[in-house]
Order: C-alpha cells, then structure tokens, then sequence
C-alpha cells in the first residue's frame, strides 16, 4: 500500500505537489480561457486539505507539448489565475521551475499559500527525466505528493525522478481515487461485469480487452474499431474507417471471447453516411450480414437503433460498467445519438459506472450527465495501462506505508 497525503506531517512543510493541469485552451478575444476545468477541479481535495493543514504547497505540472522550449502560449499563468478564481486565494506564479526564482518566492510563503511553477516541459530535462533536473525540483520541497494520474504512466523527472530525492513520496486524494476504482474495484468487480469498448481503433485497445476478457461477463464493441470485426467476418464495411493490419487480431479476439465464455457483442446495425461533416446524408442499414453491410461509398458513423436498443439490455442487466471510447463521430450531432444513448442509459442504471478516460468524459460531460457517474477518470493513456494491468512508474516510485 502506498503512502498517502494523510500519511504525511504537512504542518509549516514545502510540501511539491504534481498535479496534471493539462487542460484544453482556447484564445478568444485575445484571451486565453480554459475550456475544460475538469483536471483542475479534480486536485481540489488535495490543494484544499493542504491547505487547511497549514502546509506551503508547491503545485508542478505540463501543459501541452512544448518540447522542451518556452512557448508563451503553454504557460501555465492563466491556469495559475484560474485556480486563484477556485480556491479563493491567491497562487504565487513562478515564471521558471528551478532556480533562484522559485526559492525566492517559496522562501517567503506563508503557512497555506499556494505557488505554481511554469511548464515543466519547457524544459527538456523534464521527459528526459533528468536526475540533476529532478534534484533540483526536489531541493524546493520537504516531500512529495504525486496526485497527476494523467501523468503517471510517463517516467519523467516531475513524476518519478523526483521521489530519489525527497525523504517521501505520497499520493494525493485524486490518486487514490483513480487507483480505487480503475484497480481495486475492477480486480473483484461486481458481478455481472460489463465492459463498453468504442473509438477509433482496435489497436490502441488490443491489451486493455485481453486483459478485462479474465473478468469481463460481456464486452460490446461500438465506435470505429467495430469496423475492424466487421471485416473479419466478411461484413461489407464500405468506406468506413478500418485497420486493413489489424484483422487477425479482431478474429483472435473474437475466438479468445468464445474460449472464455464471454459474451462479445458488436453493432447489428450502424448509421451510414456519405460523409463525414454535418448534414450529409446518413440513414440506418439494415441489420448486418455478409449479404447486407455498409453500402459502397458510404461509412458508418454511428450505431444503429437496434444496437442502441441491444446495448441498452446489457446495461440494465449489469452491476459493474467500464466505458471507455465512443460508438461513433460524437463530436458532430448528426452522428451522436448512440454515444449519448450509452451516456443515459449508464446514468439511469443502478450499477457502479466507471468511465475510463478520453472521449467517453467528453461524451458524458456533454450530455449533461457527469454526476450521474460513479467514477469519472482524468487520465487517457494512464487509465488504459491500469486497466492492462501494467504497473504506472508514477505510482511504482512512491513510497510504501510502513
């Protein structure tokens, strides 16, 4: 078991905290605004509670990829100001992360200020992982919270080199929540379990869904990777998107859901379109066959009502539900009816829902149904090593409780 932030004496302490305010911006009216605070919001519990317990918290963290070089328009300043706007205090902004600068500020806080360090990837020690780099970052500090799940599977100094060099190193309310419901809940999940596979491609999923098929009652699969198992069993696809390399690892997937008793569900019908912008014509096929699939020159876009209905049964019958990944071009209205449909099914079920990062989030928060979620993951690729049941370094390099 890992040290937690309760664990820790944060009275009168540096405490460095790594949080994940990776979030999406956008400029308008030549001002910068953040279009989706969910991240910020999620590191609330920790900031607060430190707060509350008189410790001086250092917040770190990237912001888009720079690469390694200042780029003003991934400063984390407007993040800084809108966390002042959150918490109702003021956050002291550094303009470096090591230095002179950061000591100077850190210095002179007082017990339950917050400070923010600039972009950690404007410096290119911080993906190198650097260990001089990491020292230096730690020399700000008396211990270490890592509470950026979204960044927990990335071995940079921030995340793991740091911990070398702190007496201790614990993880953060947000953590320990990601690591309850993606790990522990999903090791012994409830019974019957059901796992919801969309977006684009089969090959980004290809560990998760092996790994989940030892635990997993039913999988349905949705979203463009359906097209993938289409094909594998000679169902026309048309034009629709496809991995052509991939097919072989479909029908292996396919026999491995047999061999196991798993009941795998793919779309019976889909809605086509002519293509892929609001208002081209779309319509729903009939159901899908190696006789009736996609129409030439068409592609699927979304599922079909049948599916829609099939998967609203598997939903109502579960106690467990993993989302990850929508079941078609969401972003665009015309081709959203399913991802939104699974949205409110999953909100009117009884079941403990767990929507595992990326798209499904945007999905769920769009349709206005967030709260009605039982866990909602801040971290795409961090959330799918989990559920592979591949151990993240950012969680491998903090300290154990005694």
């Amino acid at each position: 078991m890992k040290l937690s932030v309760r664990d820790l004496e944060v009275k009168n302490k540096r405490v460095l905290v790594r949080v994940d305010f990776n979030v999406p911006l956008a400029e308008r009216e030549g001002k910068i605004e953040i279009t989706d605070d969910t991240r910020i919001r999620a590191s609330l519990a920790t900031i607060n509670y430190l707060r509350e317990h008189e410790a001086k918290t250092i917040l770190m963290s990237h912001l888009g990829r720079p690469e390694g070089k200042r780029v003003e328009k991934y400063s984390l300043r407007p993040v800084g100001d809108y966390l002042h706007s959150l918490i109702n205090h003021p956050v002291i902004f550094s303009h470096d992360t090591i230095g002179s600068v950061p000591e100077k500020i850190i210095k002179h806080m007082l017990n339950g200020d917050v400070a923010l360090l600039e972009n950690l990837r404007f410096q290119p020690e911080e993906e190198a992982n650097d260990p001089k780099f990491a020292e230096a970052l730690a020399k700000l500090g008396d211990s270490y919270v890592n509470d950026a799940f979204g960044a927990a599977h990335r071995a940079h100094a921030s995340v793991v080199g740091i911990t070398k060099f702190v007496s201790k190193s614990a993880m953060g309310f947000l953590m320990e929540k990601e690591l309850k419901y993606l790990h522990d809940e999903l090791d012994n999940p409830t019974k019957p379990f059901l796992v919801i596979m969309g977006g684009a491609k089969v090959s980004d999923k290809i560990g998760v869904l092996k790994a989940l098929m030892k635990k997993a009652d039913a999988i349905l699969i949705g979203g463009a990777m359906a097209n993938t198992f289409f094909m594998a069993q000679g169902i026309p696809i048309g034009k629709s998107r496809v991995e052509v390399d991939k097919l072989d690892l479909a029908k292996e997937i396919l026999d491995l859901a047999k061999k196991r008793g798993v009941k795998l569900v793919l779309p019976v019908d889909v809605i086509e379109a002519q293509e892929i912008r609001a208002g081209a014509p779309k319509r729903n096929t009939s159901r899908l066959s190696p006789q009736h699939g996609v129409t030439d020159g068409w592609q699927a876009v979304d599922a079909g009502s049948a599916t829609i209905a099939l998967f609203r049964d598997e939903i109502a019958k579960a106690k467990t539900i993993l989302w990850n990944g929508p079941l078609g071009v969401f972003e665009i209205p015309d081709f959203a009816e399913g991802t939104f449909a699974i949205a409110e099914a999953l909100a009117q079920s009884d079941a403990t829902t767990i929507i595992g990062g990326g798209d499904s989030v945007t999905a769920v928060k769009q349709a206005g149904l967030a709260d009605k979620m039982t866990f909602i993951s801040t971290g795409g690729g961090a959330s799918l090593e989990l559920l592979e049941g591949k151990e993240l370094p950012g969680v491998a390099a903090l300290s154990e409780k005694e």
